[in-house]
């Protein structure tokens, strides 16, 4: 079983952020849209703060 970890969880105008660690994979972000769809990158950050950032921009240029 993976032991992921969920850091944020975020709302934002009907979009849903989410900021979780994966051992081994670090830091990634994921964007549930208010349709359902799932956005982000397999791209890794060294910091939850840096996926925040990330992921809190993606949000800003889709809304």
């Amino acid at each position: 079983m993976s032991q992921i970890k969920v850091n944020e969880v975020i709302c934002i105008k009907g979009s849903t952020l989410i900021v979780f660690y994966i051992p081994g994979q670090c830091w990634e972000f994921r964007i549930i849209s208010r349709t359902g769809g799932i956005f982000g990158e397999q791209k890794i950050y060294y910091t939850a703060t840096a996926a925040l950032t990330n992921g809190l921009s993606w949000l800003r240029d889709e809304l």
